[in-house]
């Protein structure tokens, strides 16, 4: 495709950097008197904005909106950068104690002198905010986020109540409890052959091994030493389901994932048929695949007995790489997002070159991986790389979030962060652009086999298994509303859903041994109820992109940048008609499944025939 942008240059990095936050916050470190100073001048502020515009909405909205707007900037400055800084030193005790006595100074000021707002906001008469658009343009361009507000109003309880809430939430509830289990889970350690290896070391481990018997070592050592952490999950989890199951009583939604869909601007109809159809064409073609991969595997390592331990692992064939230094990794995104998007590319070294990105895996940090939008000063990336070709396609994953937000600051810190639905957008878009770029490059069939198999693993694990995920979630919330849950109930939950999305024992995996506990580590279900089916909104999503764009590569990348500077400014139907995509349409998730799965399942099968690895 063509691009009025020039190719960047290629430009070298440092071994496995460090993110650089001072140089970006301001900060000396995260003791620095200036965040105190800050709080302090934020905390003033608030309580300013509560006495000057409290019940004078309906003449002063703009002016309120302005003034909101100015506390959030100073507001986000200080806690961004405290977290950042907390999330790579989970083992030092004075780092939390500080994140989180900023988080207390916060939830009281906010619970005090902000709360109000929203609410005043949501409740204000229609014919009332029409008359002061009607007067101000400038106030139209905030419209987005007034409608956000608005959309709240039938599930919103009283001022008093509301603020109470609040400003307790820093001090008790379930966000201590959820904070806890986030700490401890960092700190596991598992005793692999007499060494001390932390989870996220383990899991690339079971995932690169060409050894089944090595894999399924891994397996139990993880699912072993979960099992000494599961009361600890089981806490967070009753918290947080319990927590669930009464606001949504108290405040009137429907279903339990009302109050998820409502953020996201999402009729629940609409998730509900994307849940369906995972449940059902997703689930054909998820054991379809991995009964391909069992023949694979017996082919290729001489599998016995296709386990759960199984399932990730990489198909061992051709002499393509399958470890990657950091240069590389860097060097493989940046060629790959250059080929769609030079503007892309550019942002992304940009972030590189900038310090934005925590690359090693070490002890005492947080796990997985993530994208902050940090406005005002972000992006910044948290990863674990360990050099495996997944840690290649985690970087074009959290760069696109990165490239994402930067795209979308300009909508201001209201209405910049995308809605769930578009999320994902950018982050697998560009998985997808190294995965096609990387896929001409393989010298042979036994390396384009690998590299389909691989991502076609990615891709059921971020549809099908995350849409599985939903589905535990949704067994353990409808069961805390009529008490708390043990552990050996919550792993017999998670069995449940597993036989539900993969079958029985036999009918493609011959055994679950050792996979009991494994919902213990899935932190999204303590620290965002109902966000899993995210992942495969927006993976099912990128692929009708991805289709629209093979079909019409001209004018696309242009389409597709409009999407993402729009921030939160469009709903999911607006952004994707451009791309003549109908969301609308009862089959526009069972098509997706189709384009998305059905081509790379199609070449798979056929060249694992032309190899003779299944007849």
């Amino acid at each position: 495709m063509t691009s009025t942008s020039s190719p960047i240059a290629e430009k070298s990095v440092a071994s496995e950097p460090r993110w650089d936050l001072e140089k970006h916050f301001g900060y000396a470190s995260a003791s620095d008197t200036k965040i105190d100073d800050e709080m302090t001048s934020i905390e003033r502020a608030c309580e300013d904005f509560k006495k000057t515009f409290e019940g004078k909405l309906d003449a002063e909205l703009l002016e309120a909106i302005e003034a909101y707007e100015g506390i959030e900037l100073t507001l986000t400055r200080a806690l961004s950068y405290v977290s950042l800084s907390a999330d790579t030193r989970l083992s030092d005790d004075n780092m939390q104690k500080r994140k989180a006595s900023l988080m207390q100074r916060y939830g009281q000021a906010s619970g005090n002198f902000l709360t109000w707002f929203n609410l005043e906001l949501a409740a204000l008469d229609e014919a009332v905010v029409a008359a002061q658009y009607e007067k101000s343009d400038k106030l139209r361009t905030y419209k987005p986020f007034v409608d956000e507000v608005r959309r709240s109003a039938p599930y919103n309880l009283s001022k008093e109540v509301e603020r109470a809430l609040s400003v307790r939430s820093s001090f008790a509830g379930k966000g201590k409890v959820v904070e806890f289990y986030g700490n401890e889970l960092s700190r596991l350690k598992f005793d692999m052959d007499g060494k001390q290896v932390n989870m996220e070391v383990l899991l690339a481990k079971m995932t690169s091994s060409r050894d089944a018997a090595e894999r399924a070592k891994c397996m139990k050592t993880l699912n072993d030493g979960l099992k000494d952490f599961e009361r600890t999950a089981a806490l967070s989890l009753n918290m947080v389901a319990g927590s669930w199951h009464i606001e949504m009583k108290e405040r009137g939604f429907k279903t339990l994932r009302s109050q998820r869909n409502l953020s996201n601007n999402l009729p629940d109809d609409v998730v509900d048929s994307l849940l369906q159809a995972v449940g059902t064409t997703g689930v054909d073609y998820c054991k379809k695949y991995y009964a391909l991969k069992k023949q694979i595997l017996k082919h290729t390592q001489g599998l016995d007995k296709f386990t759960w331990s199984d399932r990730n692992a990489s198909i061992d064939i051709g002499k393509g790489e399958d470890k990657y230094t950091w240069e590389q990794a860097v060097d493989l995104v940046r060629d790959g997002y250059n080929k769609f998007s030079p503007t892309m590319a550019k942002l992304f070294m940009d972030m590189v070159e900038e310090k934005r990105i925590d690359v090693p895996a070490q002890d005492g940090k947080r796990g997985g991986a993530y994208c902050s939008s940090s406005f005002g000063s972000g992006p910044f990336q948290l990863l674990n790389f360990t050099g495996t070709q997944r840690d290649v396609a985690t970087l074009a994953h959290e760069s696109g979030h990165g490239a994402h937000f930067i795209l979308c600051y300009e909508q201001g810190i209201l209405q910049f962060h995308p809605p769930l639905t578009l999320a994902e957008t950018a982050s697998i878009f560009g998985e997808m652009i190294v995965f096609r770029d990387l896929l001409e490059k393989t010298p042979s069939d036994e390396d384009r086999l690998a590299m389909i198999m691989s991502k076609v693993d990615d891709i059921i694990n971020s549809v099908v298994r995350q849409c599985s995920f939903d589905q535990f979630e949704e067994k353990v919330h409808n069961a805390r509303a009529n008490g708390t849950l043990t552990p050996e109930e919550l792993a017999t939950a998670w069995r449940e859903v597993m036989v539900n999305y993969y079958g029985e024992e036999g009918e493609v995996f011959d055994s679950y041994e050792n996979t009991s506990q494994l919902y213990a580590y899935v932190s999204h279900f303590h620290n965002v109820p109902f966000y899993v089916y995210a992942y495969a909104f927006g993976d099912l999503l990128v692929g009708s992109l991805y289709g629209a764009y093979m079909k019409q590569p001209e004018g696309f990348e242009e389409k597709l940048l409009d999407l993402l500077r729009a921030g939160g400014t469009k709903d999911f139907v607006d952004a994707v008609s451009p791309f003549g995509l109908d969301p609308a349409s009862p089959t526009f998730w069972s098509d997706a499944l189709h384009a998305h799965l059905g081509g790379l399942m199609e070449e798979a099968e056929e060249l694992s025939k032309k190899l003779g690895y299944s007849s």
